[in-house]
């Protein structure tokens, strides 16, 4: 919710439409009432909320994985992360994606926020958790999942970032959680499982 200050900043809707409607998203046209009177249309993508997980192994690795992503049509690298069922709650979510994507169940866990990955067109929000004390064990991805998983050293994620091998907007939001949380810089409160 806005404060006062921003109230010359608001846009308020006047009507609405849906576009489509798809299993997974849905497309909206709002007609919205600018700050100083005028119309305008805004175009975007409802989408159910999202996590995302940063796994800390033992030995100062980080886990990740590759997977196809049909839409940039190229193999991605990036950490575990899938979307809320509805009613979900988000921490279930990041437990249940780790295990089923990675094989691995974590003995902590901690909040670290929230990041909003599209803002001018989609509604979008993914809960960033990290997970430590992990536990090897069988993955359960679903039928139509398929990726790899792979550890890298702090210093070799961060070059793949730098060097663009890491393009995806959610990992590299989350390559500045961890270097901040690797640091000190950035506390996190740790919870058990």
């Amino acid at each position: 919710m806005p404060d006062d200050s921003d109230r010359h900043l608001l846009e308020t809707r006047i009507a609405s439409e849906t576009l489509c409607e798809g299993s997974f998203l849905k497309g909206r046209r709002d007609t919205v009432r600018m700050p100083d009177g005028s119309t305008s249309t805004r175009e975007y993508i409802i989408h159910p909320g999202a996590v995302v997980v940063i796994p800390l192994l033992d030995d100062a690795r980080v886990l990740l994985e590759r997977q196809f992503r049909y839409p940039v049509g190229r193999v991605m690298t990036e950490f575990p992360a899938g979307k809320l069922e509805p009613g979900e709650d988000p921490l279930r979510c990041a437990q249940r994606e780790l295990l089923e994507e990675t094989g691995y169940t974590a003995g902590q866990w901690a909040h670290a926020g929230a990041l909003h990955l599209a803002i001018a067109y989609s509604t979008e929000i993914i809960h960033i958790f990290f997970a430590r004390d992990l536990r090897a064990g069988e993955r359960h991805l679903d039928a139509d999942e398929f990726l790899d998983v792979c550890a890298l050293s702090d210093e070799d994620f961060a070059a793949a970032c730098r060097q663009g091998r890491v393009t995806d907007a959610k990992t590299l939001s989350c390559a500045l959680w961890l270097q901040n949380v690797r640091s000190g810089a950035w506390v996190l409160d740790w919870r058990p499982a």
